[in-house]
């Protein structure tokens, strides 16, 4: 319920109603308590709140339970037994206050989102959108593939090539790879055992089912902030699927919160946040998180207030939150923990400092002693402070309390603004076409080149045939005209032989006629 004045009503206390200010909620929030303490049902209650001032709100859903919230609830004994405490006939001076009706019940305007396509509109974002930081991150690299990986990203953005979906950074990477040594002088050292790492885990991830997430058309956060007949649209993410990757889930929920302090302009504190997101099983996004990133996190937290958009962790145990980033975390919902082992116990004790103390109760032993539906509340106030905290319960949500049937949000989805926009995909040219290209003028060129050679090789063959044949039959004819050279030389000196011997047997005969005479 949204007062006059911007002010949200949230829980009830023994002195009376707890309530948000509507130019506070920007900076950020808590909601946290160990399982079955009540933090969904929390959660519902803030956004519902939310969504009748008209603030748009994200939020992910881990067993389908939050797609209640599109659905009008209904009284029941429970919901009967608060609503004199909730909603008194009479104000603290006597004046009459308005009475709670059934028909206060409605359910929020909803719209359902699903990275895999199946239960909503799907989310996909681009591989060049999410970024080698992400990217890393979610593909769990080390210091050096991740170098690589950013020189990856560079040389495609020196060369015009976009990187839209799994397959383009695959080519890419071998490109790089084959042409390591070229781009080594330049960009640095890339080696193709990192190389081979990188593929290994897009492959792994790929096999998640994670290849869905990244394509075209690319989701636009900016349709998070719409509105419907004056509500505030509730964006819910069917994570159920999901969850079975933590780290796709809490990348995918930091790339969200990423581009929309990209995206969104500066416009400071105003009456109402433009948009109120909420990061469930918050503890996901800072397991195994470089020091680095969650630098960046924490940056991201403090400037995105600034454009309008609060942020608020759900999760078991404040500890959960890096203590860089807990400090931003003005308004607080705190359920029951547990404290079994001294591990829980530091725990509890730590999340009781952080409240301003109440001298009617010991903050660290009533943690320990709520009920499901109470909780330890404290809102900031007008000037920023943190107020005292109370011990409170929850209001009851107006919308209903668990899942909504297939069909119903079947219809839900068609009726939506969104439907048609995202729900078919597309594959424009990017670096795998380009590359491919590439490769195949490079296969022509080089198949061209090597066809031409054996040409040229095969005309030098024919050549040097042609001239050993030329000198073969020179050859020969030098060795006939020696020969006859040689038959004559032997007939003349044979002729000469015979003439002379011929020439004096002729001679001796005349000689030895003329001595007989």
């Amino acid at each position: 319920m949204l007062t006059d004045d911007k002010q949200l009503y949230i829980a009830h206390c023994d002195n009376g109603p707890l309530y948000m200010m509507g130019k506070m909620a920007n900076r950020h929030g808590l909601i946290c308590g160990a399982t079955g303490t009540g933090k969904t049902v929390t959660l519902q209650v803030i956004a519902e709140t939310f969504c009748q001032a008209g603030v748009p709100c994200f939020m992910a859903d881990m067993k389908g339970d939050l797609s209640g919230i599109s659905q009008a609830g209904a009284m029941s004994s429970f919901i009967q037994k608060r609503i004199p405490e909730f909603f008194p006939a009479e104000g603290p001076d006597g004046e009459p206050l308005p009475t709670f009706s059934e028909d206060r019940f409605r359910g929020c305007p909803t719209r359902f989102f699903d990275v895999y396509g199946e239960q909503g509109h799907p989310l996909r974002a681009t591989i060049s959108d999410m970024g080698p930081q992400l990217l890393s991150r979610l593909l769990g690299l080390n210091e050096t593939q991740t170098g690589i990986l950013n020189i990856v990203f560079k040389i495609a953005d020196d060369r015009g090539l976009l990187l839209i979906d799994m397959k383009d950074l695959r080519l890419m990477l071998d490109y790089v790879a084959k042409n390591a040594r070229e781009f080594t002088t330049t960009y640095g050292t890339i080696t193709s055992v990192s190389v081979g790492a990188i593929q290994r885990a897009l492959l792994a991830l790929e096999a998640e089912g994670a290849d869905l997430f990244f394509g075209e058309p690319a989701f636009n956060v900016l349709d998070f902030l719409q509105t419907e007949g004056g509500y505030g649209v509730m964006n819910v993410l069917a994570a159920d699927r999901l969850m079975l990757n933590p780290k796709l889930y809490s990348t995918f929920l930091l790339w969200l919160l990423s581009e929309l302090y990209t995206q969104l302009p500066e416009v400071g504190d105003m009456d109402l946040p433009k948009l109120i997101f909420f990061f469930d099983e918050a503890h996901m996004l800072f397991k195994d998180t470089s020091k680095a990133l969650v630098d960046k996190i924490e940056q991201v937290i403090r400037l995105v207030r600034s454009k309008g958009v609060g942020v608020y962790f759900v999760t078991q145990s404040p500890d959960d939150i890096p203590e860089a980033i807990a400090g931003q975390l003005g308004n607080r919902v705190l359920h029951a923990l547990r404290a079994y082992t001294p591990k829980e116990q530091k725990a509890v004790k730590a999340a009781a400092q952080t409240f301003r103390t109440n001298p009617n109760f010991n903050t660290e032993t009533a943690i320990q002693e709520l009920g499901t539906g109470e909780a330890l509340v404290s809102f900031l106030d007008a000037k920023g402070a943190p107020t005292i905290v109370e011990r409170a319960k929850i209001l009851f949500p107006l919308s209903q309390i668990g899942a909504i049937t297939d069909d119903q949000r079947a219809t839900l989805i068609k009726r939506s603004r969104l439907y048609g926009i995202y729900d078919k995909g597309f594959d424009r040219e990017s670096a795998y076409e380009v590359l491919v290209e590439q490769q195949k003028a490079e296969e022509k060129r080089a198949q061209e080149e090597a066809e031409a050679e054996e040409k040229r090789k095969a005309k030098e063959a024919k050549e040097k045939e042609k001239e050993k044949a030329k000198k073969s039959s020179g050859s020969s004819r030098t060795k006939k005209s020696a020969g006859r050279k040689a038959i004559e030389k032997t007939i003349n000196t044979t002729a000469t032989t015979f003439g002379r011997q011929l020439g004096n047997q002729i001679f001796r005969s005349i000689l030895g006629g003329i001595f007989k005479k």
